[in-house]
């Protein structure tokens, strides 16, 4: 088996803005696993809030190349336990490599990722497409310009409220409310009054990662569920958030890789918790992955290769938050 590393810069086709960062380019990192014919691909992006760049995960995974390079007829279970002891301070390193070996994997098998793990399709929930934070008539016009079902709208402003009573007006779509770490408890369980009104589906995140008090308190009180997502990073943390959150937002670069989040999403379910799975603005080399879990998922966010202004590959598409899979073996990704 060949390792091999390619680096990319992403363009987005609008500035993307959360509450703490905004950006126009997404450096991402593909891993491609080569064995004979086969080749699997994997990605992980850049983050500057888990201090994680392209560099540190390509002289991570250089360093094990060796290693990676021996594996032999090893399940995708087996090779995530040899790899983790090395990468486990870099999971989005570990992610990238974990998605190519699932894909590689499954396309020597000659199955798509979800036949071989048998699950089934039929009932797959709808991806919702996100607004990053903006003036209120370019959040509009960015709602304008991809009409859809359901919208995750970013927030953590001063005009909050405001900006989701302006886009209401412009359609019927369910909204998400994504405050990534940006509201207080107070603020949380009042404006959870306003929102549900507006349509709103759930909040996510809205308290910072560790406010475990503050959770409890918004978990108690607030009429809309609350989800987890910087609170819910690796496998331990799905535990940790049980009675302290409605649902976790398990990501694939946070917990490292397909076969960690399958876990995760299955204690979840075993908790009776809802379980969604999000993206970091990949490519659809990393949104193909995602979409194999569907069928564990109550909600879905990976709208990420949607949002950029050309993508490096071809892997599923998305039309109207329905997700039509590649005909592709593994994950399904191709890079262009």
């Amino acid at each position: 088996m060949e390792l091999l590393l390619k680096s990319f810069n992403l363009k987005l086709k609008h500035t993307f803005s959360i509450s703490r960062e905004s950006y126009n380019v997404q450096p991402t990192l593909i891993v491609e696993l080569k064995d004979g014919d086969f080749s699997g691909f994997g990605e992980a992006t850049s983050n500057p809030y888990y201090h994680i760049t392209v560099q540190k995960m390509m002289d991570a995974l250089t360093s094990l190349k060796p290693i990676i390079e021996a594996v032999n007829h090893s399940t995708p279970e087996e090779f995530w336990k040899l790899m983790y002891p090395h990468l486990k301070q870099n999971m989005f390193a570990l992610c990238a490599l974990d998605l190519a070996y699932n894909d590689l994997y499954a396309r020597k098998h000659g199955k798509k990722l979800y036949e071989l793990w048998n699950y089934d399709i039929s009932n797959n929930p709808l991806t919702n497409y996100t607004i990053g934070i903006d003036t209120i008539d370019k959040m509009v016009s960015k709602m304008k310009e991809l009409p859809w079902p359901i919208y995750k709208i970013k927030l953590g402003t001063k005009e909050d409220i405001q900006i989701v009573t302006e886009l209401r007006k412009h359609t019927n779509a369910i909204f998400r409310i994504d405050a990534n770490c940006g509201w207080t408890v107070d603020e949380t369980i009042k404006n959870a009054q306003t929102l549900r009104d507006l349509g709103v589906e759930f909040l996510e995140q809205p308290l910072k990662a560790d406010d475990w008090d503050g959770h409890k308190a918004v978990y108690q009180k607030s009429v809309l569920p609350i989800i987890a997502d910087e609170s819910c990073q690796v496998e331990a943390d799905v535990a940790r958030c049980y009675n302290h959150f409605h649902g976790v937002n398990v990501k694939l670069v946070k917990c490292g890789g397909l076969t960690a989040a399958r876990r995760m999403l299955v204690h979840a379910k075993e908790l009776r918790m809802k379980t969604m799975v999000g993206c970091m603005t990949e490519s659809s080399v990393g949104i193909s992955a995602i979409a194999h879990l569907l069928p564990l998922l109550d909600y879905v966010d990976m709208d990420g290769a949607l949002l950029l202004g050309k993508d490096i590959a071809r892997g599923i598409t998305l039309e109207n938050g329905v997700t039509t899979y590649s005909k592709l073996n593994g994950t399904g990704v191709a890079l262009i």
